[in-house]
């Protein structure tokens, strides 16, 4: 009998799923304990959708089919179902191809795969989820192909497998389509499972965004409370759809003008979102009421769990594990709520307390109830509008992540803005940023970059170096503080993109002038001498001005400045105006001002607006269908092929508006377009991404037989530290040679190891205390000569310690050149992370060290040495010469097909390699390695697990 307490459960096979109408389902191992729900599923299939599965009819399963459909061993023989609410709604299983599953020569490793879906889920993508998840987990039982049967009439199911990406054959064979589907994911694969991925999150937010109805449960009866908050803002939010409030002991019919029940259930109409405002121990009771009810999505304004202690985290995971039993999609706990300005939506189910925001560009993401107020409020005062609002609170489930599929797909939204404290798995983030950033802008504030011990979200264990080089190679413009958030957002909500670095600067005040240049050198842009029209010049001085600016070839952006006149005052609006119309004569650069003690131009510019196009809602899902293969029971349900990008893709933005951003700093606004110049130069670097060589010398095959030996007596999560041999023969099958050491126990070790070698050669330490630390003495370079050799092999042991401690080896000598250092390390969370630095000072003590995510690209690896603020010594400082950057480029590149072919590398450091003037020297290297993670981002597509 096989549990789900048994050991040999596979437990890391269980996964919660978004689907492709926004819903979601539990995938895990069908047990021995899952006789009654397999009995009851399959009642409630239609019969032709049993006759698909088995080819003939098939009215009920016998006694001897449950046991069969129940009964697993894990390995030759899989049985998956999805779940909603604790039931079936589709299965999946494979038996391995044998009368054991073996064959003569060891076990087969082609299995026969079929799925069954319930007609009421079918065209959700049930079958094409399924499909993901037995795959992998075929291809970790050693199975490399599936095969299948299926009817020529069952369209529906064969789309299913010729929508996957795999690689596949199809036959006709005695009445049926025989297809075989090759398990390695390919390319086009891996792009059809994450167009999936985007398309379902996407919907699952746009469905708790624009709700047909929603409920408020917690609504107290006097009218005070967060529960009566929120009513209130939904209320005079004008919300579109209906309306209902839920109070256990509501007397009256109404509360707060709100038709009133006691109940989820008792509203005898379907509810879309929940919005639960209970005490933390009621949350449970009004899920259960809100997932019998059919309810889509929740948001938890509750407090009282992770934020709260090591009880209040355990509370948390328990409310996720309910909410998604149930096919839902949570918002929260603690969150502060969500605003959509959409006109025919109008929902304000936040607990936000200005008034409703005006309907604008901007998307706004917060983990934090308090940073969500300030930058609504900031946003306000300044004039800007949103087209969303989500605050996550705890973020136990819907996170960043679902917000950035959303805003990739959202016509309304053309700038995201998110305030984050923890990327949660940043490598999902950065691949998810960089796609939608390649539409359209995002800017991220990240918090917790020194998270206080016992706060609510844990920081990444990734340095903070890393996170920033991996986020802005994924084009996220990274601030340092909400205030930057929003100074640059209201300048790429309303402005083009600039084309380069030029800015032009003019206005009234010659001191300003200057500090606003000033500005610009230290963020790296090209300005303009400041034109001063002196503090005499009227509106129309200023529309001269910016309208010759905007026309000039030498600039790409403007900045304006203005102060208060001397002597009579000219208004505000005739200002604002004349810029106005500077810019609309000579439209296609970025224009912002800076402006002294003068607030009412920043009302006035902010007055105009751009007209804004209702958003498109996206596409119903596609009709249901049904399907299956004999053998096993295996089913239904339409898969939908990789798609075309979402509406935002185009990478189109609206006609510029007439809003004009303005600043009271020089600073501020140079800050906001300095960020908008380097995003421009990112987003055009996007044609030319660069490609990763295919080296014809590499041997893939050879590397992955010697990790396969070297890892089989290997526990599962150990880390394997290589030998000096075993590591050079591995990186060597990829073209990186590693310089040979050899040992030197005593002086006449190093004398014959010298002779071996040739002088002139170094001697060396290699004890972990000394190594890489010529500044103690522990290294003798250019010895010439054996008298020299054992002088040298004197002192270093006098001073030092005995042989036996130092570990000194004897290497031959290489061309001068300058010290680097190369890694590749494994992080859980964000994948193969590659790094560059000069060895030494710059990286150890001031942490000068770039890093790229693997796969890197030529362009990529082009940039990180060019990143490090001591690059110039690669180039030929100060009248050196020049080291050769195209090797060091390629050794770079060697190392990154060598952890992105084999997840087994989980870290490789090269130090010192020493690159000359014509090639370089990789003096020593360290790897280790260790049984890849059974799940990654290559993986099926699942939700953070809890």
């Amino acid at each position: 009998m096989t549990t789900e307490s048994d050991p040999s459960y596979p437990a890391h096979w269980e996964a919660d799923v978004v689907l492709r109408d926004g819903g979601t389902a539990r995938i895990r191992p069908i047990t021995t304990e899952d006789a009654g729900r397999l009995v009851s599923f399959y009642e409630q299939v239609s019969d032709e959708s049993k006759y698909y599965r088995f080819f003939a009819p098939y009215p009920r399963l016998s006694d001897r089919d449950v046991h069969r459909f129940t009964h697993h061993d894990y390995v030759d023989r899989v049985g998956l179902a999805a779940t909603t609410g604790g039931e079936f709604i589709g299965t999946v299983r494979y038996d391995r191809i044998g009368s054991d599953g073996r064959s003569a020569t060891g076990p087969s490793d082609e299995a026969e795969v079929a799925f069954l879906v319930q007609d009421a889920h079918q065209g959700r993508g049930v079958a094409s989820a399924l499909l993901e998840h037995i795959g992998a987990v075929a291809r970790e039982r050693g199975i490399r192909r599936f095969a299948a049967e299926v009817l020529p009439a069952n369209n529906k199911m064969i789309k299913v497998f010729t929508d996957a990406g795999y690689q596949q054959k199809r036959s006709f064979e005695d009445g049926s389509v025989h297809l075989t589907l090759d398990l390695e994911p390919t390319a086009e694969s891996l792009a059809v499972q994450r167009a999936r991925e985007q398309r379902a999150e996407a919907r699952s937010l746009q469905r708790l965004l624009a709700p047909g109805s929603v409920a408020v449960i917690g609504v107290s009866r006097s009218g005070g409370g967060v529960g009566a908050a929120a009513l209130r803002n939904l209320r005079d939010s004008g919300f579109h759809g209906h309306l209902y409030a839920v109070n256990e002991e509501a007397a009256t019919d109404l509360l707060d003008g709100v038709r009133a029940y006691r109940s989820v259930e008792a509203i005898g109409a379907p509810v879309d979102l929940a919005v639960v405002a209970v005490p933390a121990d009621r949350v449970p009771q009004a899920v259960a009421a809100c997932g019998a009810h059919g309810v889509q999505g929740l948001v938890v304004l509750s407090a009282g769990y992770g934020e709260s202690g090591p009880a209040g985290l355990a509370r948390q995971r328990e409310l996720v594990r309910q909410v998604r039993s149930y096919g839902m999609r949570l918002i929260g706990p603690n969150a502060f709520g969500m605003i959509n300005t959409a006109p025919e939506v109008g929902l304000n189910a936040s607990l936000a307390p200005a008034p409703m925001p005006a309907r604008g560009r901007i998307g706004l993401f917060t983990q934090s109830g308090a940073i969500g107020i300030a930058l609504l409020s900031a946003l306000l005062r300044r004039g800007e509008g949103l087209s969303s609002f989500v605050s996550a609170g705890n973020r136990a489930d819907v996170s960043g992540n679902d917000i950035l599929q959303y805003w990739y797909e959202d016509e309304a939204t053309d700038v995201g803005l998110l305030y984050l404290e923890t990327l949660g798995n940043p490598g999902k983030f950065t691949r998810l940023a960089r796609r939608t950033a390649a539409v359209k802008p995002v800017v991220v504030a990240k918090g917790g970059r020194h998270t206080p011990a016992g706060h609510v979200v844990p920081g990444t264990r990734l340095p903070e170096a890393t996170v920033s080089a991996l986020l802005r190679q994924a084009g996220v413009i990274r601030v340092d503080t909400v205030t930057e958030l929003v100074d640059v957002g209201l300048l790429l909500a309303s402005q083009p993109l600039p084309a380069g670095p030029r800015i032009a600067i003019l206005g009234n005040s010659e001191s300003l002038g200057v500090l606003t240049y000033d500005a610009c050198l230290a963020q790296g842009l090209r300005p303009l001498p400041p034109r001063d029209l002196t503090t005499a010049a009227a509106p129309d001085d200023f529309r001269g001005a910016l309208a010759a600016a905007l026309a000039s070839d030498d600039c790409d952006a403007v900045i304006v400045t203005a102060i208060p006149w001397v002597g009579e005052h000219a208004p505000a609006d005739a200002l604002a105006d004349a810029l106005r119309d500077a810019v609309a004569a000579v439209p296609g650069k970025p224009v912002a001002v800076v402006h002294v003690e003068l607030g009412e131009l920043v009302e006035a510019l902010s007055a105009a607006r751009a007209s804004l196009p209702r958003p498109v809602p996206p596409p119903p899902p596609a009709a249901p269908g049904a399907a299956g293969r004999p053998g096993t029971p295996a089913g239904p349900a339409a898969s939908d092929p990789a798609a075309a990008p979402g509406p935002a893709a185009t990478g189109a933005r609206p006609p510029a508006a007439t809003r004009i951003p303005a600043y009271p700093a020089g600073e501020r606004a140079v800050k906001a377009v300095a960020e908008a110049v380097r995003y421009g130069q990112w987003r055009r670097a996007l044609a030319d991404s660069g490609q990763v060589p295919a080296y014809e010398d590499i041997d893939e095959a050879g590397a992955a037989a010697q990790l396969a030996a070297l890892l089989a007596d290997v526990d599962g999560g150990a880390v394997l530290t290589l030998d000096e041999r075993a590591g050079r023969e591995l990186l060597g099958r990829y073209g990186i040679r590693v310089l040979p050491t050899l040992p030197a126990p005593s002086p006449d070790a190093a004398a014959r190891a010298a002779a071996v070698l040739g002088y002139p050669v170094a001697l060396k330490t290699t004890a972990p205390h000394l190594r890489h630390r010529a500044d103690l003495g522990g290294v003798r370079l250019d010895l010439t000569g054996e008298a020299e050799l054992r002088r040298s092999y004197a002192e270093l042991t006098g001073a030092l310690g005995k042989p036996a401690e130092l570990q000194p080896v004897v290497q031959s000598m290489v061309p001068r050149g300058v010290d680097t250092l190369v890694r590749s390390v494994i992080d859980p969370a964000a994948g193969a992370v590659l790094s560059f630095g000069l060895a030494g000072v710059p990286s150890e003590l001031l942490g000068d060290t770039a890093h790229r995510l693997v796969p890197a690209t030529d362009r990529d690896v082009a940039a990180l040495i060019r990143s490090i603020r001591a690059a110039p010594l690669l180039f030929g400082w100060r009248g050196s010469d020049p080291v050769d950057t195209a090797a060091l480029e390629e050794l770079l590149l060697r190392l990154s097909r060598l952890v992105d072919d084999h997840p087994e590398v989980v870290g490789v450091s090269l130090e010192p390699v020493v690159v000359a003037a014509e090639g370089l020297s990789v003096l020593s290297a360290a790897v280790r390695v260790a049984h890849p993670p059974a799940r990654g981002d290559r993986g099926p597509r699942t939700l953070p697990s809890y």
